[in-house]
């Protein structure tokens, strides 16, 4: 049985047990790690999908000049 709380009994803060929290069964598991980055809006309004993006810095990767150990320690 559920109990109604008024908005006068409850706390302006709760602690979350977070020793007792179980994994969500069903969220997505991927095994593909993403990361979000925010474009500027000049960007957005060029690259509007996740794919184009991906493909301009892929390129983008392959024709840089690789940095070697001894530059990054420089």
């Amino acid at each position: 049985m559920n109990k109604t709380v008024s908005k006068d009994e409850m706390l302006p803060e709760y602690h979350f047990d977070y020793q007792q929290a179980k994994p969500n069964r069903f969220a997505a598991r991927s095994e593909q790690r993403m990361t979000v980055v925010v474009l500027d809006e000049d960007v957005a309004q060029v690259f509007t999908t996740p794919e184009s993006v991906n493909k301009v810095l892929r390129a983008l990767i392959k024709n840089m000049p690789h940095i070697t150990s001894d530059e990054t320690t420089a």
